[in-house]
């Protein structure tokens, strides 16, 4: 029996597919090999970031026919469309990593570009890398239309000496070599094997930990995010998502149904319990804007301030995602959460289900070492922290997950540095003393221009077995990766006029991420004249080009360092045009 036609009285695919007039639009379809029955269904764009500079992103492709295969068996038309990924691992420690957060506005953009152009019904995105994961899911929150997220999945663990490794230990033993502790054919030994697979860094940095975001704040399927890379059971998720967003075209359901305050906070407490990376602080604000919901980097602190830490990860803890997976994944981690009353049940997820249905479904208890029961815990607060004070009016975060309480205060001078490579080759040189507080300026959103991660500078540090003898500051970013007192995010940044600008070598800085503080001891009046005496931000060579744009449109990184208005200004929705 034939099908009855689709009622696309409401989608917006009939502007290029419906009608006399759109003839001319139909014949490109007819040329790659649709036939009427497939013009006239919903159509979904299946966006990945698929490529070919990192491990993270080389299955998407194939993942992303699993997905076709499920819009097609629930009545629906996949076009698949690729968009561009910057690999942080790759990017890191050189210019390169100015054009990671960057890359997160270019792929949230293109994304919703595609989307508009061709008119897509609903979204499945898959994505592996840093910020290809918050990029995607702020396109779909942009766009508001039915929409299901898929992380690409996880690396597996190199093994070297009986042990498990990844790239973490590749980064922290260029400081051993430098140190002198470790020798150049060991170092070549241990970069052959930490990565053996697909997929992206396995520990929870920002990527696995923006994984777990997607589940608990709804937009990807339960457990979808653990399996790693290599799985073939990672297509059956695939499949399914496809099936997935037809249901939500059926039933309009729509991206900002299921992203809202709860959810919001929902994904906050997986990032803080997982003792998840720092950068969760300025993609879960960015993914907020685009739903016009205010939700800052102190909103995420304040929940990560009394969410315990009970999942034992790297880089603070011992396990990668696999062991989560293996453990019962972010439905047992959401499981134990819900029993000390720090869910929300009521919100909505991608399967048509609250997120109280859904744990309802999760028989696996916790199994006490990877996933702690909630009740005892490894610390009874976050793995992440925020941090506000005289220095860091605007809020800075730092991640503490693994650290002893004796070592998360911390006061000493600053050494201060004007760049990420002034301060690596100091460390590299030795040119720094024991119990300094290391101030990294001049590489925020603006000032970079691009926010880069310190991860090759605080790796260096822990090589050097001075990870817990100094601390760092910095207005640019961490990698999820990063160990010891290192604080990021501070803000204002310095191309802003913030304090952070206007510190000099010798300034006494206290740190304490038991109070949540960020002080230096100056006065205000100190303050206020060094910031008349103060000749302006550093000028960057990026004076035209993808970055100079970026540095003229970013905001506060307290706001997720976004690049347009937000929903709050919105006057249309795509979906409703």
């Amino acid at each position: 029996m034939a099908k009855a036609p689709t009622d696309k009285t409401n989608l917006p695919s009939r502007h290029v597919t419906e009608g006399p007039s759109r003839a001319p639009h139909r014949s490109y379809f007819y040329a790659m090999g649709l036939d009427e029955e497939a013009i006239h269904q919903p159509w979904v764009g299946v966006a990945t970031c698929w490529n070919e500079a990192a491990p993270c992103n080389i299955a998407l492709n194939r993942q992303a026919q699993a997905v076709k295969l499920g819009v097609k068996q629930e009545g629906g038309t996949p076009r698949e469309f690729t968009t561009i990924t910057v690999t942080d691992g790759i990017a890191m420690g050189h210019e390169g990593m100015r054009s990671s957060l960057a890359s997160r506005e270019a792929i949230a953009d293109t994304v919703e570009l595609t989307m508009r152009g061709h008119c897509y019904d609903a979204i499945v995105g898959l994505a592996g890398c840093d910020k290809s994961l918050p990029g995607m899911m702020m396109a779909m929150v942009r766009l508001n239309t039915p929409s299901v997220f898929i992380y690409g999945g996880s690396i597996l663990p190199g093994r070297l000496h009986g042990k498990d490794v990844t790239v973490q230990d590749v980064f922290e033993a260029v400081g051993q070599h430098q140190a002198g502790n470790m020798s150049d054919a060991e170092l070549e030994i241990l970069e052959r094997v930490a990565c053996p697979s697909a997929g992206a860094c396995g520990g929870q940095f920002t990527a696995n930990t923006m994984a777990c975001v997607s589940e608990a704040i709804g937009l990807a399927l339960p457990n979808s995010s653990g399996a790693p890379a290599p799985y073939e059971s990672r297509d059956q998720y695939c499949i399914a998502s496809g099936e997935a967003v037809m249901n939500l075209i059926a039933k309009n359901i729509r991206a900002r149904d299921i992203v809202t305050r709860k959810s919001l906070e929902n994904a906050a407490r997986i990032v803080a319990c997982t003792g998840g990376s720092t950068n969760a602080g300025l993609h879960l604000p960015a993914i907020a804007h685009e739903a016009g919901i205010d939700f800052n980097l102190q909103d995420v602190c304040d929940i990560f301030r009394d969410t315990p830490y009970f999942v034992d990860l790297k880089p603070g803890g011992a396990y990668v995602a696999k062991d989560l997976y293996e453990a019962g994944g972010v439905p047992v981690v959401m499981k134990e959460l819900r029993k000390a009353g720090l869910i929300h049940e009521d919100c909505m997820t991608c399967t048509g289900r609250s997120m109280g249905e859904e744990l309802d479904m999760v028989s696996l208890e916790a199994d006490g070492r990877v996933v702690y029961p909630v009740e005892t815990p490894i610390t009874k607060t976050g793995g992440v922290v925020g941090l506000m004070g005289n220095l860091a009016p605007e809020g800075a975060i730092v991640k503490v997950a693994g650290m002893e309480a004796q070592h998360q205060i911390f006061m000493g001078p600053a050494r201060v540095f004007e760049s990420e490579e002034e301060a690596f080759e100091a460390v590299k040189a030795r040119k720094y003393e024991e119990g300094e507080v290391i101030v990294i300026r001049n590489e925020g959103p603006a000032g970079g221009p691009g926010m880069r991660e310190m991860l090759a500078t605080t790796a260096a540090l822990s090589g050097q077995g001075m990870g817990k003898k100094v601390a760092l500051i910095t207005d640019g970013r961490f990698s999820g990766a990063t160990r010891g007192f290192c604080v990021g995010h501070v803000g204002p940044e310095a191309a802003h006029g913030g304090p952070i600008a206007l510190l000099n070598n010798g300034d006494v800085i206290t740190l304490n991420a038991i109070d949540g503080t960020i002080s230096v001891d100056i006065t205000d009046e100190e303050m206020e004249q060094r910031r008349a005496d103060w000749a302006g931000p550093k000028k960057t060579i990026y004076s035209s080009g993808a970055l100079w744009k970026y540095a003229q449109l970013v905001g506060s990184a307290q706001l997720g360092a976004c690049t347009h208005p937000g929903a709050k200004d919105e006057s249309h929705i795509y979906m409703d045009l």
